[in-house]
């Protein structure tokens, strides 16, 4: 059964950081150094992994693990 509580690829950077703060170090090593920026409040976690660069699937994988601890 999926957790209903689990990240997706929907998700705002944003509201991921709110919900799952432990997620900002994950994000911060990454390089998602754009809270600030004006697109950051608007821009999904699908969308930002494609501007970084960033494999999405194991980006997932990686948040939500850090969604357990």
């Amino acid at each position: 059964m999926k957790n209903p509580l689990a990240i997706t690829k929907e998700m705002k950077i944003s509201g991921i950081v709110e919900k799952y703060p432990q997620t900002l170090s994950l994000l911060l090593e990454k390089g998602f150094h754009c809270f600030g920026c004006p697109l950051a409040p608007d821009e999904t976690l699908e969308e930002a992994a494609k501007v970084h660069g960033f494999d999405l699937e194991k980006l997932l994988e990686e948040l939500n693990k850090a969604t357990q601890k």
